[in-house]
């Protein structure tokens, strides 16, 4: 229960898409995410049989497929609502700030939205009573519930479509809990993110570069949830629960194709523009193996 990130879950949204190809346009229907789920299945992975101590080993779930999704009348990004805000709070190095405005360039790519990094916050917004060290491991951390209902809630920008706060503090979100990468809220639209436990930045190429897919992981996989996606129980996806860091690592950045249907048709992304994007990110900041994932999923949908 080390890993675990609260959210509620609900999404909705039309979209507009007509032919047989997939054409770079800037909606799809329904009838044609149905048709690219099945084009881009034989690069998945089914899940495996959770492991002891893996999410679904403790916390079953019945998982969410497109066709269920569309019956949710999920939450979307619509209307004013439609930026993603990225909240620093407290202090950064230069390095640790290059993380936080990578995610955020990674971010707008995988959610076809507009980021936008607000000014930085301090962390003694934060008082005494919603901050602890762990009765164990001796670190220090600050009180999730307190960042959303006193920090973000009442900061929140009008168009937001999720207001995000980032900090290197160590989460915790209350009695009988360790830690927590995030947490967030769909009904109230906030949530707020630790990098604390994703590596040392500093250390090395390596070490950021982990410290940086760890990062938009947790972004991508919570700012999911707020836009009403359910944890994946199918495939090898990023929307796939998580207890622990080995179990958060064997999980890809990418999305199977049922929740690669949900999060185009809520955001209103074409699949082969999305994975465009997403490559030329991933190859300018060297992560070569999601680089050949998206030329694959370019090729199989384009075939």
């Amino acid at each position: 229960m080390l890993n675990v990130i609260w959210v509620l879950l609900l999404i909705a949204l039309l979209v507009l898409f007509s032919g047989p190809a997939l054409a770079a346009e800037s909606t799809v229907s329904p009838e044609t995410l149905k048709k690219v789920i099945k084009k881009l299945r034989p690069l998945h992975k089914p899940l495996e049989k959770p492991k002891p101590g893996d999410w679904l080993a403790e916390h079953p779930e019945p998982g969410q497929t497109f066709t269920e999704y569309l019956r949710y009348n999920p939450v979307t990004p619509q209307g004013k609502r439609h930026v993603i805000y990225i909240q620093p709070l407290g202090d950064f190095t230069g390095t640790q700030r290059k993380i936080v405005t990578l995610t955020a360039d990674f971010m707008g790519r995988y959610f076809n939205l507009p980021v936008k990094i607000k000014e930085d916050l301090p962390m003694s917004l934060v008082p005494e009573k919603a901050r602890r060290t762990h009765p164990y491991w001796g670190m220090k951390q600050i009180l999730t519930g307190y960042v959303l209902a006193y920090i973000l809630k009442p900061r929140l920008p009008e168009d937001a479509a999720a207001y995000i706060a980032f900090t290197v503090s160590d989460l915790w979100p209350g009695r009988g809990w360790n830690f927590v990468f995030g947490q967030a809220s769909i009904r109230e639209r906030v949530g707020v993110w630790s990098i604390y436990r994703n590596g040392d930045p500093e250390k090395s190429q390596a070490d950021f570069q982990l410290c940086l897919l760890r990062t938009m992981k947790t972004a991508s996989h919570e700012t999911g949830h707020m836009f009403s996606m359910l944890h994946c129980t199918l495939y090898q996806c990023n929307m796939c629960g998580s207890n622990h860091r080995e179990e958060s690592d064997r999980r890809p950045i990418t999305l199977c194709p049922e929740c690669l249907a949900k999060l185009c048709w809520a955001t209103r992304s074409h699949p082969i523009e999305r994975y465009k994007k997403l490559s030329e990110f991933f190859e300018k900041n060297g992560f070569k193996q999601e680089v050949d994932f998206c030329k694959r999923s370019i090729q199989a949908l384009t075939n």
